[in-house]
This record gives C-alpha cells, sequence and structure tokens, in this order.
C-alpha cells in the first residue's frame, strides 16, 4: 500500500484486499493470540515491546524492543516497518503520538481517539458519566493528598481508589477504615505509570455480579458474546466463566450501555466492556458501567475454550473488515490464571501432567522470560455441564501448575 493510499484511505472500508502488516504494540499474552490469529489470516506480524523475548514476540515475523511511551521511538519505529494497522495490545504507549499517527493517515486500531481515552481513566470516566449519562459509581478525582481526603469525605467509606493511568489492578486499593486511607494514597502514588500522579476516588457500589461484555464492531455493525462472569482480586483478573447467566432486561441493559460507549469509541475490533450488576436476579436489576478496554480482554481468554471464535479471532477479524457471522456458544466454559509466587528469571512449570488429567482441561502457557509474586504466566481452560463444574475443573487445573524459577530447580 502507497503512503498516497494509506492517506487517502476511506475510514470504515473494507482492508481485505490491502492489509498485509500489522505492528502490534504491546507483545504479552493477549497479543500473543492476536498474532497467531492474525497470521491465520495471512499477515505479517511485527511485536514491539518495552522487554525482549515478550510472548507475542515468540511467534511473530519480527520483534522490536522499544520504549513505547517515547514519542520518537515509536515514530521511529512506525517509519521503520510502515504497517497497514497499528494495533495497541497494552496501555503504556503514547497516545498522543498515536493521534498525531492517525491524522497523518496511519490506521490505529480502533482508533487512536479510543486508545487515547482509555488510557487515562479520567478521559473514559468524563465521557461515559458527562457526555454519555452512562450510570457510574459516584466519583472524584484529586492531584494532592488534601483533595484525596477530601473526596474520600464526601464519597464516604467504602471507596475504590485507583491511579488515573494504570492497569492490572496496580496501584488500586479498596479503603474500609480510616487506618487504610494512608496507605491507599501511597500506593496509588507509586502503583501507577508515573509518579504523582491524579487518582480517582470511587464511592463503592454494592454490586452482586461483575461481568465483561465482549463487543465487536465491525463491516457487519454491532454484535455481542454472551456475557462472561469474572472474579477480580486487588483490581486483577482470577477466573472467568461463560455464559453468565442474566435475565432478559438486565443483558438488554448491558447491550445498550455497551453499544453507546463503543460506538462514541468508534472504529473496528473487540472491546471488553465491564459493568457492575445490583439487585434481585429475579427482579428488577441496575446496571453501572465500570471500564472499557479498546482491545481483547484478559477475562476473555475463556472464549479459546467456550466459543466458536475466541474473542482473539474476533478481533482480527473485524479490523480487517471480515465478516464476523453468529458467534455461538460451544459449551459452558471457565478459566483461571496460573500465578507465579516469587521473582525470578527462566521460569519453569511442574504439575502439567497432573493438570491435564483433570477432564476437559487445557493449557495456555505463556512464555513470560520472568517472574514477579502474582505475575500471570499462564491460563487453565476447562469445560463443564454447568457453571460450577468448568469454574471447579479451571480451578484445579490452574493449582496444580507450579511456576519455578530456574534458580530454585
Amino acid at each position: 500500500m502507497s503512503e498516497a493510499d494509506r492517506k487517502t484511505q476511506i475510514w470504515g472500508t473494507p482492508l481485505q484486499k490491502g492489509v498485509q502488516r500489522l505492528l502490534l504494540l504491546g507483545a504479552g499474552e493477549l497479543g500473543k493470540e492476536v498474532a497467531i490469529e492474525a497470521m491465520r489470516f495471512g499477515l505479517e506480524v511485527i511485536a514491539a515491546d518495552y522487554y525482549s523475548n515478550a510472548p507475542a514476540m515468540q511467534v511473530a515475523h519480527r520483534a522490536h524492543v522499544i520504549d513505547m511511551l517515547s514519542d520518537a521511538k515509536l515514530r521511529f519505529l512506525v517509519d521503520l516497518e510502515k504497517p497497514d494497522l497499528i494495533v495497541p495490545e497494552i496501555e503504556a504507549i503514547a497516545t498522543e503520538t498515536l493521534v498525531e499517527l492517525e491524522k497523518e493517515g496511519w490506521r490505529v486500531i480502533p482508533t487512536a481517539r479510543a486508545t487515547n481515552l482509555t488510557m487515562n481513566r479520567e478521559g473514559i470516566r468524563r465521557l461515559a458519566a458527562e457526555e454519555l449519562s452512562l450510570r457510574t459509581s459516584p466519583y472524584r478525582f484529586a492531584d494532592t493528598e488534601e483533595e484525596y481526603r477530601n473526596a474520600i469525605a464526601q464519597l464516604g467509606l467504602p471507596c475504590v481508589v485507583k491511579p488515573v493511568m494504570s492497569s492490572s489492578g496496580k496501584g488500586q486499593s479498596i479503603i474500609r477504615t480510616e487506618d487504610e486511607i494512608a496507605p491507599a494514597w501511597e500506593y496509588a502514588q507509586t502503583g501507577g505509570r508515573t509518579q504523582k500522579q491524579r487518582v480517582i476516588v470511587e464511592g463503592f457500589v454494592e454490586f452482586d455480579t461483575e461481568i465483561t461484555l465482549l463487543t465487536v464492531r465491525s463491516i457487519e455493525g454491532t454484535s455481542f458474546c454472551p456475557a462472561i462472569g469474572h472474579i477480580q482480586v486487588s483490581g486483577d483478573y482470577r477466573e472467568s466463566w461463560q455464559p453468565c447467566i442474566l435475565n432478559p432486561d438486565t443483558l438488554l441493559q448491558c447491550q445498550e450501555i455497551a453499544h453507546k460507549i463503543t460506538e462514541a469509541l468508534g472504529g473496528w475490533g473487540i472491546f471488553g466492556v465491564e459493568l457492575f450488576i445490583a439487585g434481585d436476579p429475579n427482579g428488577k436489576q441496575t446496571v453501572y458501567f465500570s471500564e472499557v478496554s479498546p482491545r481483547p480482554h484478559d477475562t476473555g481468554m475463556v472464549t479459546m475454550i467456550s466459543q466458536n471464535m475466541s474473542e482473539f479471532e474476533l478481533h482480527v477479524r473485524a479490523i480487517t473488515g471480515l465478516p464476523i457471522g453468529n458467534i455461538e456458544l460451544i459449551k459452558t466454559g471457565a478459566s483461571a490464571v496460573i500465578l507465579a509466587d516469587e521473582t525470578g528469571d527462566n521460569p519453569h512449570f511442574t504439575g502439567i501432567n497432573e493438570a491435564l488429567k483433570v477432564p476437559t482441561s487445557k493449557l495456555r502457557l505463556f512464555g513470560k522470560p520472568t517472574t514477579r509474586k502474582n505475575r500471570r504466566m499462564g491460563v487453565a481452560l476447562a469445560l463443564g455441564e454447568t457453571v460450577e463444574e468448568a469454574r471447579q475443573r479451571a480451578k484445579e487445573c490452574a493449582y496444580k501448575v507450579k511456576v519455578l524459577p530456574s534458580a530454585n530447580l
């Protein structure tokens, strides 16, 4: 594709004929699965991340280790590889640079604006609550400890504090007592993506169910996967299951919210829309918007076993202008993460033989070159006749696998 063609390309036109090269910005476990699906459709895949031998780098055609928060280095990479599709797979990217690159004619997935807004919790929360009038938890933003304490006084305890720029629960705390206020502030300042950063304080929502509604925007319009239930610990995913059965009125509320937020963000691809559901499942329920990721979602790894097309295949189909067709649940499925217990290099796994004796189980070990406490190193997948059976099998499979740094062998 020539530079002139790229710059005059009409947004929304199917790209099947011209797409040849996909640049992944972020090469973790989600990026790895995107790379595999893209290669199945004949795309050339280049993976970039801040460290070498990241999971997607192990399967990509080429790889680069760069600081993706650097405007100059990100521009150099794009100019070097000249990708047809720039696909952010993590949040730690110079998103303002992506906005400029998109203006210059480069294709950013789903859009540079979506990537920029969702990297910062303030941007996406103001879009959802103030522009789209979606129901959210009450919230305040704070730049100083004084403002933070005032926000807690206004919202009351319990509440949740998060850095406006962080991922996987880093810097996030639930504050239930006065004694937890000061430590939560310190953790928010050190656990986010930058130091001395702005935080969001959220009033606590007493919800009964927390779900991810994977929402696909494609040439065929907007499609939804069956709802995924999940459990998070300190803001980080631990297990998920599909389907999460909702009453029809509640499901319709969820789909309306997901449609509004993804339509506002625009572009093609899969979006992970996180929602809180409060109230009696047999009666009237209230749905709250929580967050949205403009890319495959970690809780959606369950779709590698439960659906006819995984979230990764759906993402690649959507961004390349291919049809989606019917998204079907094959059978009730569940996932459970495999975590490291300590810091080390060149990890090895034990217990795989026993884990795979669990009925219907599958393992996906990510191939990360280093470990740290609670780092996600793999995921166990399983099917069941019921959600409870699938969850029990996935957790049993995950429990049997142990991660050992090479020094401990």
